[in-house]
């Protein structure tokens, strides 16, 4: 790893961290970065699992309370969220590296998709009333999907989650918004355990990314209220098309 390379790495997971606490979304910048030092598309997808694993921790500890006030909701949900996670990190395992890297592109392109419908999202759960309810079997289904799909490739994992609870439960947003980190945080850490072992994980990158990915979480927390969201959303969404369109040319 270069200098270059390592610095590159460090801030576009600062960059990540702030996104992800802000807008959701901050994959679709680590990702091309790691694929920027040379690195391989698989090798920097499992890396780029590897390394968010940090973020997620910390938006845990500053939901705890709202956490612990879902005992009944949340189980059923992280049993979903382990079982399709290991499923989608053993899919992406046992893919082929050139049939990942024609299937990437269109990844991006859906990620980005996501992240830009993810106000409507938000004005969705908006509209709910607090509820201690046990999930219904659609809001499992759905979370088993999203899981699925983090565990293989994961960006915007956290917008598809969002989307997955507004649609299927009733409750304010902060409250789905922590019930989203704890989920993200079971996700990531099924892929760090399973990638860990037997995945082609850079860990001079991921020791890099990490720390770095966490501090961004915390700035981007302390930030939020003084930048605009929908700017920053429109920003990554448009990188994310544009890396899309980069990585089908690159794969063609």
């Amino acid at each position: 790893m270069t200098l270059f390379d390592g610095a590159l790495v460090a801030f576009a997971g600062l960059l990540c961290g702030i996104v992800n606490s802000i807008a959701g979304g901050g994959s679709l910048i680590l990702f091309p970065a790691l694929l920027g030092t040379g690195m391989s598309s698989l090798s920097a997808n499992v890396t780029n699992s590897v390394a968010t694993w940090p973020g997620y921790l910390g938006g845990v500890v500053g939901f705890r309370d709202e956490i612990r006030s879902q005992r009944k909701r949340l189980p059923p949900l992280v049993v979903a969220t382990l079982a399709g996670s290991t499923v989608g990190c053993v899919l992406l395992l046992v893919t082929p590296e050139g049939a990942f890297d024609v299937v990437v592109p269109f990844l991006v392109l859906f990620a980005s998709g996501l992240t830009a419908l993810q106000p409507w999202a938000k004005r969705r759960m908006a509209k709910g009333a607090a509820t201690g309810e046990r999930p219904s079997r659609a809001a499992v289904g759905g979370i088993f999907v999203a899981a699925l799909y983090g565990g293989y490739f994961g960006g915007a994992l956290g917008v598809i989650i969002v989307g997955v609870l507004g649609l299927t439960v009733h409750d304010t947003f902060r409250r789905l918004n922590a019930g989203k980190s704890l989920l993200s945080l079971v996700d990531a850490s099924v892929s760090v355990t399973v990638f860990g072992l037997f995945g082609p994980v850079e860990w001079q990158f991921a020791a890099v990314a990490a720390p770095s990915t966490l501090l961004g979480g915390f700035l981007g927390a302390k930030v939020a209220k003084r930048l605009d969201e929908k700017v920053l959303r429109a920003c990554v969404v448009g990188f994310g098309v544009l890396v899309s369109i980069y990585l089908l040319i690159r794969a063609l």
